[in-house]
């Protein structure tokens, strides 16, 4: 759909042209008028300073000296995200084989390429929970669990083939393992709890699942990528519904991959093939699509995560792009 282009201040996030936070950055509002705006596109995040992180002096005269851009390093890919309890952002850049974390209230960023003796070798996705991050790494074929200083608490391989997303509830993790077409689900210390799934196009099937979500109300979102569509399960696996099938119209899929659902209800689908976010209602209805191909505010190429804050801040990862594009949901759907 069309969209707007405004001003407006960005809420402490970078512009796209690289400027001051301070200053007003392109705006675009979906969708178009005379229809009320629903979404505003706030800002992009490219490296740590975008999200106020400052090195002390010595750090950047040390910069300065050796041209290094150690500490405030732009993202190469990002890929898999989430937020913490509090608001933190947490990010997986397969560019550049790391996970990295943003204490808002502390105003640091940290990034890990290894904790303790295990080296990141495609980290996908991650979420946080009580301090302690849970990364699906797809080339170790694992789950990697460390906390905020870095120290590892386990690496499992359990029943793991090609882990590409990952979702907490209660004391249960969901892994979307791809290569093995089902749902994996594990206890915080990385034993095997169960699964559920098999390749197929039936309900409860999957054809190369590539990420999870799970909403307010214990519903599991299942990011069903070659089958082109967003599976509805329960905790169980027990199929309720999907959204989307296969199609280049709105309301269908090329290539589901992440999916969020915001406090209201609506649930975000990312397309990486039609390089957009389609916004359904809890009963399938197509609500809103933004997005499209390319490099401008708004504008993706090869979108994969996204992550919705309790305030209706929409995160969503711009792989080849290299940045998170930030939005905001304004009004009812």
């Amino acid at each position: 759909m069309a969209c707007l282009v405004v001003l407006a201040g960005c809420s402490g996030i970078q512009g796209p042209s690289g400027g001051s936070a301070a200053h007003p950055v392109p705006e675009k509002i979906w969708p178009e008028p005379p229809e009320p705006p629903r979404i505003a596109y706030r800002g992009s995040i490219r490296r740590p300073a975008d999200m106020g992180v400052h090195a002390s002096a010595a750090s950047r005269f040390g910069r300065w000296l050796t041209g290094s851009e150690k500490g405030n390093e732009v993202l190469n890919k990002p890929f898999g995200i989430a937020l913490d309890e509090a608001g933190n952002l947490c990010l997986t850049d397969t560019g550049a084989n790391t996970v990295c974390y943003h204490d808002k209230a502390r105003k640091k960023w940290t990034r890990w390429e290894k904790v303790g003796p295990v080296r990141f070798l495609s980290p996908v996705a991650v979420v946080k929970r009580d301090g302690v991050f849970f990364v699906a790494d797809s080339g170790r074929s694992s789950v990697i669990a460390f906390d905020e200083a870095g120290k590892l608490r386990f690496e499992t391989t359990n029943r793991l083939q090609r882990p590409s997303g990952i979702a907490i509830q209660g004391a249960r993790l969901y892994v979307a393992d791809s290569a093995r077409h089902r749902i994996v689900m594990l206890d915080l210390q990385g034993g095997y709890s169960g699964e559920f799934g098999k390749r197929g196009k039936g309900e409860g099937e999957f054809n190369f699942p590539t990420h999870v979500s799970i909403d307010a109300s214990g519903n599991l979102y299942v990011t069903d990528s070659m089958n082109s569509r967003v599976q509805i399960l329960d905790l169980e696996g027990r199929f309720k519904r999907q959204l989307g099938s296969v199609g280049d119209s709105p309301g269908h899929f090329g290539r589901p991959k992440g999916v969020s659902v915001d406090p209201q209800g609506h649930i975000y689908a990312v397309d990486a093939l039609f390089d957009n976010i389609q916004i359904f209602d809890n009963t399938g209805r197509l609500l809103l699509t933004l997005g499209g191909s390319g490099s401008q505010p708004g504008e993706f190429w090869l979108p994969n995560g996204i992550a919705i804050s309790p305030n209706n801040e929409i995160y969503a990862t711009d792989a080849y792009n290299h940045r998170v594009q930030v939005f905001q949901y304004v009004g009812p759907l």
